[in-house]
Parts: C-alpha cells; sequence; structure tokens
C-alpha cells in the first residue's frame, strides 16, 4: 500500500517486525535508528528496547523493566541513546549496547506540582510549575550539545541542561496562553536551535528560541504526541485523534471525531503529505502514534500505544492482537 502525496509518498512494509518466537509489545512509545540505521524500538514490555536492522531482523534487546518501568520517549544522536522513562522520572544517556552514561533526575522522585494522575481530567490537577521532573516525556539534543527535557503529564516545563546533566534554564506553566502548556508531550530541536514543543492538550505545537523566547505557534494540528525534524527543515508530525463527546486530559470535551494521523510539512508547518483514517488498525490508519522517526534513508518508523489508546481511552473500535504497534513506512 502507498501513503502519502508528492514527493512525500511512502510504502507500508508489511510484516516488518520480526520479534523472536513468544514475544510481544502492547505499546511502542518510542522509535530511533542509530548511525547504521539500526532500530531502537523503547516499548512497555519485559524488553524494553529491542534492537533490529533495517530490513526488521531481530540483533539484539537489552533493559529491563526495574529500570524501565514505563517507556516514554527514545533519542538517538551521535550514537548516543537518550531514554526517557514516565515512571522511573528519569533521563538516562546510555551507550548502544546499553550502558548508563548519565542520569538526570532521581529514581521515582516527582517535583510538587499538585499533579494527581488518578484523577479524570487530571492535567487540571497542575497547581504549579516546579523543577525536574513530574512524568517526564521525551529528550532533544540542541546543535550545542545541550539537553531539552519536555517534562510532561505532571508538570508544563521545558528544562535546558547542559551536555554533563547542569540545570540551566526551565520556562512553561499550566495553561492555554502563550508559553503556556497542557501536556509537554514531546521536544525536538531544530539544526538553526528553535525548539519546537509537542503542547499536546493543547492542540498546538510551540516554537521557542535555544533559551526560550517564544516565537511561533502552529494551530493547525490535532493533538501532536511527536515530532521530528530532517536535517533538510522537513517535519514530521504524529498527530492523535479526537472522538467526539470523550473529555481531554485537561478537562474539554472533543467536539469532533478527527482520526489520527501523520503529517509532513515544511519550515512554516505547511502540510505537504498526509494520511491515517477512520480504521486506526487498518495499514494506513493510525491508533495513537506516539513516537516518530526518519533514518537516513527517509524512511520513517511510527511506535503506537495503541493498547493504552483503544482500551483506556478511544470507546469505537476496541483494541485487538491485529493492530500494528509499529510500522515502517519506506519512501519510494
Amino acid at each position: 500500500m502507498i501513503v502519502g502525496q508528492g514527493v512525500h509518498r511512502y510504502e507500508v512494509v508489511e510484516g516488518w517486525e520480526q520479534l523472536p518466537s513468544g514475544w510481544s509489545h502492547l505499546d511502542v512509545a518510542g522509535v530511533a535508528t542509530d548511525s547504521q540505521d539500526r532500530v531502537y524500538v523503547f516499548n512497555r514490555s519485559e524488553h524494553p528496547i529491542i534492537v533490529y536492522d533495517r530490513d526488521g531482523t531481530f540483533l539484539s534487546t537489552w533493559g529491563d523493566k526495574a529500570t524501565y518501568p514505563r517507556a516514554h520517549g527514545i533519542t538517538i544522536v551521535d550514537d548516543l541513546v537518550y531514554l526517557v522513562d514516565a515512571a522511573d522520572q528519569t533521563v538516562r544517556k546510555c551507550t548502544l549496547d546499553g550502558k548508563t552514561l548519565l542520569t538526570l533526575g532521581i529514581s521515582g522522585q516527582v517535583s510538587d506540582t499538585g499533579y494527581r494522575a488518578n484523577v479524570p481530567s487530571n492535567l487540571t490537577t497542575i497547581a504549579r510549575a516546579a523543577g525536574p521532573f513530574n512524568v517526564p516525556t521525551r529528550l532533544a539534543v540542541g546543535p550545542n550539545g545541550d539537553l531539552y527535557v519536555a517534562d510532561g503529564y505532571g508538570n508544563a516545563r521545558v528544562h535546558r541542561f547542559s551536555p554533563d546533566g547542569e540545570l540551566l534554564q526551565s520556562w512553561g506553566e499550566p495553561g492555554t496562553g502563550p508559553g503556556q502548556f497542557n501536556l509537554v508531550h514531546s521536544v525536538a530541536v531544530h539544526p538553526d536551535g528553535r525548539v519546537f514543543i509537542c503542547d499536546r492538550e493543547n492542540d498546538r505545537v510551540q516554537i521557542f528560541g535555544p533559551t526560550g523566547e517564544l516565537l511561533a505557534i502552529w494551530t493547525n494540528v490535532t493533538r501532536p504526541g511527536d515530532l521530528f525534524i530532517g536535517k533538510d527543515g522537513t517535519i514530521y508530525i504524529g498527530e492523535m485523534g479526537w472522538e467526539e463527546g470523550l473529555p481531554k486530559m485537561a478537562g474539554k470535551i472533543m467536539p469532533e471525531d478527527r482520526p489520527s494521523r501523520l503529517t509532513v510539512r515544511d519550515p512554516e508547518g505547511n502540510i505537504l503529505s498526509t494520511w491515517g483514517g477512520p480504521d486506526p488498525c487498518a495499514s494506513d490508519g493510525f491508533s495513537a502514534p506516539h513516537g516518530l522517526w526518519v533514518d537516513s534513508r527517509g524512511d520513517i518508523y511510527v511506535g503506537e500505544v495503541t493498547h493504552t489508546a483503544l482500551s483506556a481511552f478511544f470507546k469505537r473500535t476496541q483494541w485487538h492482537e491485529g493492530c500494528q504497534t509499529l510500522t515502517k513506512y519506506a519512501r519510494v
């Protein structure tokens, strides 16, 4: 099947992932590739990091559930792996084979924001912004080596660290105004240093300078889950859908049905190509595009938290074992 439009067209690579016999994973939180286009799948199983070659052949696995109890975001830069775990409250910098080189945050320790996870519309319980971390989500590396961490479900901040882990700056607060956040779900840094934030439950992408000055806001997105910026400035966004009548995490009701989708955009946010349809389990559809990455050849990998989305939130389509959690789209 071919998806997309114009010069951004892709073939769905059916059956790409070759899991070892007896293995499974319900949710793929993130995916990234190294300098050799090997694929690292950060997932919520007993094997948190699974490594494949670009053809989907299993190579290795590392990590455990004690270290990564709730996988959320993965980034690979210069063959260093940055893993954000939303339950452990930490960000780890690792080698390609899993040796930890640096840890940001303290395992299991949350900052005091007032957040209560087990409350409906729980983003409304965040009373104040605070320091690192309260359910962090993703890390990005700036061109000068600075580390930007999206924080997250239980906070409303972006934290900037030095390459060796010193906290340099934080910005953001809960809310819907410019520079405020309702779920800082992902972060990506442009080669020119601009910081792109997926402000998911505000249905927008906010763009900042390297030290937090607000530059622009894109509102033509729906619940952006992840964002990838190519070396040529092309921007890829995984957008999670709406289901009419269901409450969002920030308390508002979704006013209409919108299917989840992936959009390919120019540097100004104009859509160049898009796909996604009403059936989240179809090969050209999405349940919850949570993590995405583009390799050196232009192929796209999308990880989805399918089980969480279809069993806990969206009710019109129930999760089933045949519904995809990881898909490769080969550039044509």
